[in-house]
């Protein structure tokens, strides 16, 4: 499929890390905001978690709103038929590398920083986000920019 600037872009996307509640949905979020009228995106973990309020505020400051996302689980997904799975953490990656035995997907691993095991004051610690955030909105459009 073609973006809006004719960049190539798989029909449909996973984004994959541990717990679903910082990192995967906020580099979904940041999919959808670029090319989300030309791939369907979505989001899981291995586990689910609860959404960061810190990922909401930090992707909020770009004009992104998440608030209303409920993290979940592979097995909790409505479609499992993606072209493409981007882990963020190793062991999302190792359930990416299962489907990939029983399913023509590409997984590719981008390995994020896990800003929740940042520590310091509320600046210092969104700080940390803010360093996730843009890291995967440079790293998505470098991915997907034809």
């Amino acid at each position: 499929m073609k973006g809006p600037n004719g960049e190539d872009l798989p029909d449909a996307m996973l984004f994959a890390c541990t717990f679903n509640a910082v990192r995967s949905p906020m580099a979904a979020a940041i999919m959808r905001h670029l090319y989300g009228k030309h791939a369907f995106v979505d989001s899981a973990g291995l586990k689910a978690g609860e959404l960061d309020p810190l990922a909401v505020e930090v992707l909020g400051e770009i004009g992104i709103d998440i608030h209303t996302y409920k993290p979940k689980t592979f097995d909790q997904l409505d479609d499992s038929s993606f072209d493409l799975i981007v882990s963020l953490s190793p062991e999302a990656h190792h359930k990416a590398l299962e489907f990939t035995r029983v399913m023509a997907v590409d997984a590719e691993y981008w390995p994020t920083m896990d800003p929740t095991a940042h520590e310091g004051s509320r600046d210092q610690r969104l700080d940390a986000y803010r360093g996730v955030r843009d890291a995967l909105l440079k790293k998505i459009k470098a991915r997907f920019s034809g």
